[in-house]
């Protein structure tokens, strides 16, 4: 079983990513809470054993838009790192 990040935390991160979404998007804040939440990035983000709330809103931002992009998080240069620059 894994580790759930802090509720404190994921909210924090979660109002200020999913205002991100919404004005990238052009949808309601809500909806763009929604699409943040239902996304594989914000599986990580809860997953408290990836430390992924070290990274900030815009990066977390990134991540979900590579996500959207590729079909996965993992293919942002915030997590492939600097030998994929």
């Amino acid at each position: 079983m894994t580790n759930r990040t802090r509720a404190s935390i994921l909210q924090n991160l979660d109002a200020e990513v999913s205002v991100l979404v919404a004005k990238n998007r052009g949808v309601s804040e809500m909806d763009g809470l929604r699409l943040f939440l239902n996304s594989e990035t914000h599986k990580m983000l809860e997953d408290d054993d990836l430390k992924m709330w070290y990274f900030s809103p815009l990066a977390l931002f990134d991540m979900w838009e590579t996500e959207i992009a590729t079909g996965d998080p993992r293919d942002s240069v915030y997590l492939k790192g600097d030998e994929y620059a």
